[in-house]
């Protein structure tokens, strides 16, 4: 058992490991629970049996901001859970509704007394407006009330549900996929731990494009740009996996990794992931 860095999770009856390298998976570690070829030590004897680097830190709470698709979301997540969620899926319509969102948020939690410590916000690729409102929110917030900045990947954040919610087969990859409109799709692929298997591009997506991943064994297709894609890709290890949307509620296992390795962003520097260059149309309206 090799694992580089351990979050440690306190509640009242048992504790919870938050793995750096398999960022939404969590494991319940219970007083006087036997690791392999570590009986009869102690839980603190056995962790450092297995070259852990604990990293303990007080409990952080985050605002969750998400608006790289049409669909706007925010929430709150303390002690590894989400405490509050708000969505609109009526969008795009995030310049009405963000503002909303937030103001609820961080009410809930200056009513619990729960101070933030720090703003997630979906960095993209995605939505070129979307990302812009999302990202001018998110540090406004850290510039007025000095928190930090984190920024999550979209593609990486929209895995999360995948791998908490499904039965991903053992070796699988994972595709999220974003609609880039006609055949065109903003993809990355990833391993179940979430590392990059290859980096973020705007494909055009035809049969041969994943083929190279799909002759090694199952990859599974989700988002907005997956579903119209299928037809195309036609292979036999194909999975399609339908409902997955990037959504705050999901951020909290990013955020808190990226917490623990202490990797915040420049909250005057930052700016979004747009992938590819703005493109302004021409107004079909006459004057």
């Amino acid at each position: 058992l090799m694992l580089k860095y351990m979050v440690w999770r306190f509640t009242k009856v048992q504790m919870y490991l938050l793995f750096s390298e398999n960022p939404p998976m969590r494991m319940k570690i219970r007083p006087n629970m036997n690791l392999n070829g570590t009986n009869g030590l102690t839980l603190s004897e056995k962790l450092y049996f297995c070259n852990c680097k604990i990293i303990i830190f007080s409990m952080s709470c985050i605002l969750n901001i998400e608006t790289s698709t049409d669909v706007c979301s925010v929430s709150v997540s303390q002690d590894g859970a989400c405490i509050f969620s708000q969505e609109s899926h009526e969008g795009p319509n995030h310049a009405v509704k963000l503002g909303v969102f937030v103001d609820e948020a961080m009410s809930f939690a200056d009513s619990h007394a729960i101070p933030l410590d720090a703003v997630a916000v979906s960095c993209g690729p995605g939505s070129y407006t979307g990302l812009r409102i999302g990202v001018s929110m998110a540090k406004g917030i850290c510039f007025g009330q000095d928190l930090k900045l984190i920024s999550v990947p979209t593609l990486e954040l929209m895995a999360v549900p995948v791998l908490l919610r499904e039965e991903v087969e053992e070796g699988a990859l994972l595709c999220p996929m974003i609609d880039a409109r006609r055949m065109e799709v903003y993809s990355a692929i990833y391993d179940r731990s979430l590392r990059e298997v290859r980096q973020v591009q705007a494909d055009v997506v035809d049969a041969d494009t994943y083929r190279e991943y799909l002759d090694r064994g199952p990859v599974y297709f989700f988002g907005n740009g997956a579903e119209k894609c299928m037809e195309t890709i036609n292979h036999p290890n194909a999975r399609l996996i339908k409902g997955v949307e990037p959504l705050a509620k999901w951020m909290f296992p990013i955020a808190e990794r990226r917490i623990a390795q202490e990797k915040y962003e420049d909250v005057a520097y930052f700016v979004p992931f747009y992938l590819k260059d703005f493109v302004a149309k021409e107004s079909k309206k006459l004057l």
